[in-house]
């Protein structure tokens, strides 16, 4: 499906969030997902790919040396626990839930719906219930059906199926959850791979629990985490953070360093705006995560509207990795990278001063200082170090 062109109100909001649609744009469809096309498409499908999703389960997890010995990978299973049990649960509906269709509410919506005079009061509210349920960070902003699926998979036979979401829903509620710092110096290994996992737990629960919360106010709400819609230009325009040549969200808080979740309802919510502050500026100068990258997938130069497979939505000028060949590290080791995240100069420990001052001169005019500094940064750790550490 062809998108019309932009409003006018649409080209304001994409040019504050950094968003650049052409007219060539299409909705993005799920199935071609690579994740999705590992299960039907022949051209991804392989012996390692097979042996990549086996690997979450224990009997038939590789073992083969520092970070990818037995209990690297039984850490890392264990930390997606609480996301497979909700994932699974519907599976003989050919619904995979978080992944392939949004996590169906286990609370009725109220009779009574609480009366919203103030939306922006409301969504301080949300913010501070988020927090309190482990949300690392939240933000608001309205439903751009642009940026929702063509359609959920049904898994049963990988056919495209309907989203069926409630009428009316207007906002979209974006949740980030940090991932450990110190394991994710480990990447690429199984043992970071609980970084990932752990996160996508978390997040399971966080958004049902908010969504349930929102629920009981007599309000609707969907919780979702990598369904139904792509999630990253939501962040960005609910202002937490600037997309990044490594295709990840720059947060000043935790800096690429985290997953995301989000919540559709219609309870009455102000809205966040894009903060844009520099990171653009100092991708445009840094190939860290592009040299960095074994098999090469992520690009160099500006951002651009090429793509080099059906897993990359058309009609966005931005930085585009080519999925196939990252997924291809993925099966061949048998877990997750994140190589992109752990090099680059944006992760980091802003709690500490000096970390706070590099993401200051960064985002300035002296970013090539910044750059010049952040050099040595983001050497991996190893994983045997991390299991040497006093609790």
């Amino acid at each position: 499906m062809v998108w019309p062109k932009n409003t006018p109100p649409r080209l304001e909001q994409d040019a504050e969030a950094g968003i650049e649609i052409t007219d060539d744009f299409e909705r993005f469809t799920q199935r071609n997902d690579i994740f999705t096309r590992a299960f039907w498409d022949d051209r991804i499908k392989s012996k390692m790919t097979d042996r990549f999703f086996a690997s979450y389960r224990m009997e038939a997890a590789p073992r083969r040396g520092e970070g990818f010995a037995q209990r690297d990978f039984a850490l890392r299973n264990a930390a997606w626990l609480i996301s497979d049990v909700i994932s699974n649960r519907r599976a003989e509906d050919g619904k995979r839930e978080g992944f392939q269709a949004p996590i169906q509410p286990d609370t009725p919506v109220a009779p009574d719906a609480v009366e919203v005079d103030d939306p922006a009061k409301m969504a301080s509210e949300v913010k501070r219930i988020a927090k309190f349920f482990g949300a690392d960070l939240c933000g608001i902003t309205d439903l751009d059906e642009r940026w929702i699926y063509t359609a959920r998979i049904d898994t049963r036979d990988m056919s495209d199926a309907p989203h069926d979401l409630p009428e009316g829903l207007n906002s979209i509620i974006v949740l980030g959850h940090e991932m450990d710092r110190e394991l994710v110096a480990t990447y690429p290994s199984a043992l970071a791979g609980a970084a990932t996992g752990r996160e996508y737990s978390h997040e399971a629960s966080i958004v049902m629990q908010l969504a349930a919360y929102i629920r009981n106010l007599g309000y609707e709400a969907v919780p979702s985490m990598n369904d139904t819609a792509l999630v990253i230009p939501y962040a960005i325009k609910a202002g937490l953070g600037e997309y990044a040549r490594n295709q990840m969200v720059i947060t000043p808080e935790f800096g690429p360093r985290l997953r995301f979740s989000k919540i559709f309802t219609n309870l009455p919510l102000a809205h966040d705006t894009p903060k844009p502050s520099g990171v653009r500026a100092f991708c445009d100068i840094c190939t860290k995560c592009a040299d960095a990258c074994p098999v090469k997938a992520l690009p160099y130069g500006p951002p651009s509207t090429e793509t080099t497979n059906v897993s990359a939505i058309k009609g966005v000028r931005k930085w585009t990795s080519d999925a196939e060949k990252c997924f291809s590290f993925w099966a061949k080791i048998a877990s997750d990278c994140a190589i992109c995240m752990r090099v680059c100069p944006f992760n980091r420990d802003y709690q500490t001063l000096q970390d706070r001052l590099w993401l200051k001169l960064a985002l300035s005019p002296l970013r090539k200082l910044a750059l010049w500094l952040a050099r040595a940064h983001g050497n991996r750790q190893k994983p045997g170090d991390w299991w040497k550490k006093a609790p």
